[in-house]
């Protein structure tokens, strides 16, 4: 039987970024048990011999840290040492590389990522934007948007919103029913922002409104779930996507995070040519 894991997440910061590179890595391995044990805000030698104690209740334990403070940091591996505990730091390595590279010296300011910059307030007013501009609301200012995704129910135009969002990009989101469904500015000048259509196999469709209908106990919305009907809606707005030179992703077997991702290419490469 697989042994079971503890993972400690140390951070000096929120553990977002820990918990980023931790979610990337355990992908790499397919038989792999663990619990998580999170700590988030360690900035004292004390915390740490806490945690320290802590694990050594565990069998297993292995230990992942971001700290940007050198003397916490060294404290930590050299604790861990002591008590046999592997101690892996994810961006030590990375942050004296680019050091070198850059000929200057790292600040080590903990939640450095979080400071109160342009770059900070620009997300905040698109995560804004796009909570307002989201399901086809307030689209007489379309034209602000960064990207525009357009599809018909449950193929992910929200979450996929949200996350583009967080990266800095005004995005809106638009319902397709038909062809009327989509905004009159962009009929008219449908090469003038990036527009981008999402659509997913039918058959998948079904299963996601069906357990949508359930989860909310509606009975009523027949429509909503009838498979030959899904269809048509989906090869309808395959032909809107196509009658305005649109690009599509197919999300049917895409997370959130790969649609993005594909978007944000898709933007890069409509930025560039203009």
């Amino acid at each position: 039987m697989p042994n079971t894991y503890e993972i400690y997440l140390i951070s000096d910061s929120t553990g977002e970024t820990i918990d980023r590179i931790f979610l990337a890595l355990k992908a790499q391995f397919n038989d792999f048990k663990y619990n998580i044990q999170q700590f988030s805000f360690t900035r004292t030698e004390n915390q740490i011999l806490k945690i320290l104690d802590d694990s050594q209740n565990n069998k297993i334990s292995i230990i992942l840290y971001t700290i940007v403070d050198k003397k916490l940091a060294s404290f930590l591996v050299k604790e861990s040492k002591k008590r046999k505990i592997p101690c892996f730091g994810v961006l030590d390595d990375l942050i004296i590389n680019f050091s070198k590279i850059l000929n200057q010296k790292a600040s080590n300011i903990p939640s450095g990522q979080h400071v109160l910059n342009e770059e900070y307030y620009e997300r905040v007013e698109a995560i804004q934007f796009t909570m307002n501009h989201d399901d086809g609301n307030m689209t007489d200012d379309i034209k602000d948007s960064d990207i525009v995704l357009l599809g018909v129910s449950r193929t992910s135009k929200t979450p996929t919103s949200i996350y583009l969002a967080n990266r800095g990009f005004r995005t809106s989101n638009i319902p397709l029913i038909d062809e009327n469904s989509v905004p009159n500015y962009l009929i008219k000048n449908p090469k003038s922002l990036c527009v981008i259509g999402l659509t997913t196999e039918p058959g998948r469709l079904y299963d996601l409104r069906r357990n949508r209908m359930t989860l909310i106990k509606e009975k009523e919305n027949i429509e909503y779930t009838n498979l030959e009907k899904i269809k048509k809606e989906v090869d309808n707005a395959k032909k809107t996507f196509q009658k305005y030179n649109w690009p599509v992703i197919d999300v049917t077997r895409k997370s959130v995070e790969e649609t993005a991702a594909s978007v944000i290419k898709i933007y890069e490469i409509t930025k560039k040519n203009g």
